[in-house]
């Protein structure tokens, strides 16, 4: 074994652990509380979701939206959620300021009661899981890097288990040894896993995610298929991640045109939700029975004068009761003035990039495969935290008092340049980061030679 090879992982493999250890305990706890979202809110929000209101009288959606738009006068509904029975349906409703609120009618279209989106327990977890509850740029590169340096730090883990003593029989062994051989164990174990989920949830990333996002876009042919009239650019959880920031088709422009007498100036919400050229949303959900696009799905509401009606059914919702089989993912477009239906994509337009993602994203949520595939997130997450908790132990029992007690420098390596391009290539976000710190580490050696030089 090259003892300098062995020595280079493992002080890089100690610091970082050492400065993203918090930062991945946050996302992994996180994590599984996003596995349990849909079972949680169920019995939460049992009211909202499955209750009756205060009237019995029957009504039609348009009607129950009318009311919930009297209700509640500061918000316009941006979005409709149909889902199947026992759900009760959803709208989503958004101020002049950007803040939302769901509003969920029962099956007289009567409103059952409101609730704050950003209060939601799944919102609550995807926050902080994906922006520690700060959001922007930087916060979401930072949580991204995290992920990235979780990889070397179990790929790289794998290389020192095998080269080194950690699984080797002892003939007594000391609790660091215990603590090290139980940290090398089930690292190994779940690192295949583990790399799986991490790579799986990229796609929403800051950095990697919109790379990966724009060589679907780039190249139908492994993406997402280039039609003559495409998918709407729209932030919504509820539009399928294939098809989500695409430019948007429009609707026939004669009808256009009388609507707003030939200004094809975008409208704010709430003049589009009063737009009365436009068809009943009852009528457009009998456009969409007809076309055989089955419950659940979501109706995204025009956003201007040309705009249509999105309706999607989508497998990464992150909406209790709504994600679908990636196989019956779709996004269709109808007319918002005589409800024609004017195209589609599904998953079986989508290119291998595309397709990949489309299952790979319910993997990472948990719910590609129904409990099993809790159950195993669960248990990959419980035994990384363990991973980590038997790491730390390890450096604990070797380290000396008032030291951090890194692992000692050496001379890099070829090995070690070329397996660190390689996961840069493959991970730009972390190839940066570390050409950062490579370059610390430099300047620390370079000073601490020249200290060592002074004082002899």
């Amino acid at each position: 074994m090259n003892k300098n090879k062995y020595n280079r992982f493992w002080r890089w493999h100690f610091y970082a652990a050492l400065f993203i250890t918090p930062l991945l305990i946050t996302l992994t706890l996180s994590g599984i509380g996003y596995l349990f979202y849909p079972n949680v809110e169920n019995k939460t929000y049992d009211h909202l979701f499955f209750g009756d209101g205060a009237q019995t009288e029957q009504l039609t959606i348009d009607e129950g939206i009318e009311k919930a738009s009297l209700q509640y006068k500061d918000y316009s509904v941006s979005k409709v959620i149909i889902l199947d029975d026992p759900y009760n349906a959803r709208l989503t409703m958004t101020n002049e300021q950007g803040d939302q609120k769901y509003v969920f009618l029962d099956k007289h279209y009567q409103i059952v009661g409101s609730q704050n989106a950003a209060h939601t327990f799944s919102n609550v977890m995807r926050n902080l899981h994906s922006s520690l509850f700060v959001g922007g740029t930087v916060v979401n590169y930072l949580v991204e890097l995290a992920a990235c340096w979780a990889i070397f730090l179990l790929v790289s883990g794998i290389y020192m288990t095998f080269k080194g003593n950690a699984l080797k029989k002892q003939n007594k062994s000391t609790n660091r040894q215990k603590n090290l051989k139980w940290h090398a164990l089930v690292g190994t174990i779940i690192t295949i896993p583990m790399v799986i989920i991490i790579f799986t949830g990229l796609p929403w990333s800051a950095f990697m995610g919109n790379f990966i996002y724009s060589a679907a876009q780039k190249y139908p042919a492994i993406g997402t298929p280039t039609l003559a009239k495409q998918a709407p650019t729209s932030d919504m959880n509820e539009i399928p991640w294939a098809t989500r920031k695409n430019e948007a088709p429009t609707s026939t422009e004669s009808h256009a045109g009388h609507a707003g007498h030939g200004n094809m100036a975008n409208m704010n919400m709430e003049d589009m939700s009063m737009n009365s050229n436009r068809i009943t949303l009852q009528q457009l959900m009998s456009e969409v029975d007809k076309n055989h696009i089955s419950k659940p799905y979501s109706i995204i509401y025009p956003t201007s004068q040309d705009g249509v009606y999105t309706v999607s059914k989508g497998s990464n919702t992150g909406v209790t009761g709504l994600d679908v089989s990636p196989y019956e993912e779709i996004t269709s477009y109808f007319d918002q003035y005589n409800g024609q239906f004017i195209s589609k994509v599904g998953f079986e337009d989508y290119g291998i990039l595309a397709k990949w993602f489309t299952w790979g994203i319910p993997l990472h949520e948990g719910h590609l495969f129904g409990w099993p595939n809790k159950l195993l997130n669960l248990a990959v997450c419980l035994a990384f935290l363990f991973v980590i908790f038997w790491g730390y132990k390890t450096w604990l029992a070797r380290k000396k008092k008032n030291y951090i007690s890194a692992p000692p420098s050496v001379k890099i390596s070829a090995g070690f340049i070329a397996f660190m391009v390689i996961l840069g290539l493959i991970m730009p976000l972390f190839g940066i980061s570390f050409i950062i710190v490579a370059m610390i580490e430099v300047i620390i050696t370079l000073s601490n030679k020249t200290k060592e030089s002074i004082s002899s």
